[in-house]
């Protein structure tokens, strides 16, 4: 389905979204439209709040508002969608143990352990990564948006680890976020993660261009969709080693979706060892591993993947700055592990 792009403005406090529906579109319910917009996804704007929204008259139709989620919709129909400021999240400081790889007066960036949140959400308020950085940084801690919380310009999933970088100032903050939205196609941005996956790749290196979206039944997972359901992707690799029944790639991002690296592999037949998620039907492939290989696989009880290199212009001083990261201690093993056959 075609979709006009997105319109923002500022309509008293809430942030407006636009949208023409296409002829591909006629009958469909307007909760689900609105749920398969690809700005909406990548605004985190689930069905059921979605839903909500329609129900409290934040969505309006060819200009009347719409109160019924099930509305049918007519191609040319009009659809707007006012969301309104979130309330005022007020995250508590928590004395966390953070590996700060460097830090100055407007940027840190972390070296991120498995199982820490980025960003306090439903069912993770507290312990995460940002309750630590409010204790770690005190006083420092100028804030973005006059509020004194710092400023998240990218994430890495919950159970995957190693860099990133988190602003401390609005000057920073403002800097890398241009930087992470031009995905370093003209400004200066590496990212590079290092995959253990299933199987070995024919070739010694490639690029996965396809469109991400949720997935049409299981809507916390992302899945590659038509262009019209979803963002641009792209993810080059190349084969670093080969272990028979698993291999390392190393890959690249010139784009950051939500679970890019971990559906993209999946997508070319080589899901991320350990990704309960993308990888599931792949858990027989562990008996085919010697034992030392097995029973590393199976003690990582998260997907094997590492942000290994994030280099990136200061926004504030314009230094070039490169960081690498060490495998963790889990992924250490299982390469060993891989290694000794």
């Amino acid at each position: 389905m075609s979709f006009e792009d997105m319109q923002q403005m500022d309509a008293g406090g809430a942030t407006r979204f636009a949208f023409t529906v296409a002829e591909d579109a006629a009958g469909a319910r307007l909760d689900r439209y609105l749920a398969e917009r690809p700005e909406l996804v990548e605004a985190h704007l689930s069905r059921s709040r979605l839903k909500a929204l329609i129900e409290e008259g934040r969505v309006a139709l060819r200009g009347a508002a719409v109160f019924d989620p099930a509305k049918k919709l007519a191609p040319g129909d009009m659809v707007t969608l006012d969301v309104p400021p979130p309330e005022p999240a007020e995250p508590q400081a928590e004395d966390i143990a953070l590996n700060v790889v460097f830090e100055d007066a407007h940027l840190i960036v972390i070296d991120k352990p498995a199982g820490l949140v980025v960003h306090p959400a439903s069912g993770h308020e507290t312990g995460t990564l940002v309750n630590a950085l409010i204790a770690h940084c005190g006083d420092s801690l100028s804030g973005v948006g006059g509020v004194k919380k710092p400023g998240i310009v990218h994430r890495i999933d919950k159970d995957t680890t190693g860099l990133l970088v988190v602003a401390k100032t609005d000057a920073a903050h403002h800097g890398l976020s241009a930087l992470f939205a031009d995905h370093g196609r003209t400004l200066s941005l590496t990212r590079e993660y290092l995959a253990f996956v299933w199987g070995v790749p024919d070739r010694a290196h490639g690029t996965i261009e396809t469109h991400l979206g949720r997935h049409n039944i299981q809507r916390e997972k992302m899945a590659v969709v038509p262009e019209a359901r979803g963002r641009e992707a792209i993810t080059h690799w190349e084969k670093v080693a080969d272990f028979g029944v698993a291999s390392l790639i190393r890959c690249q991002l010139e784009t950051g979706r939500t679970h890019q690296i971990r559906v993209h592999l999946a997508h070319i037949g080589h899901p991320l060892i350990g990704d309960s998620t993308y990888g599931a039907g792949f858990k027989t492939k562990a008996a085919k591993l010697p034992e030392p290989a097995r029973a590393a696989v199976e003690a990582l009880g998260r997907q094997a993947l590492h942000a290994a290199t994030l280099g990136f212009e200061h926004p504030v001083t314009g230094e070039e700055m490169m960081f690498e990261s060490e495998l963790p201690e889990d992924l250490a093993a299982l390469l060993a592990a891989l290694e000794e056959g």
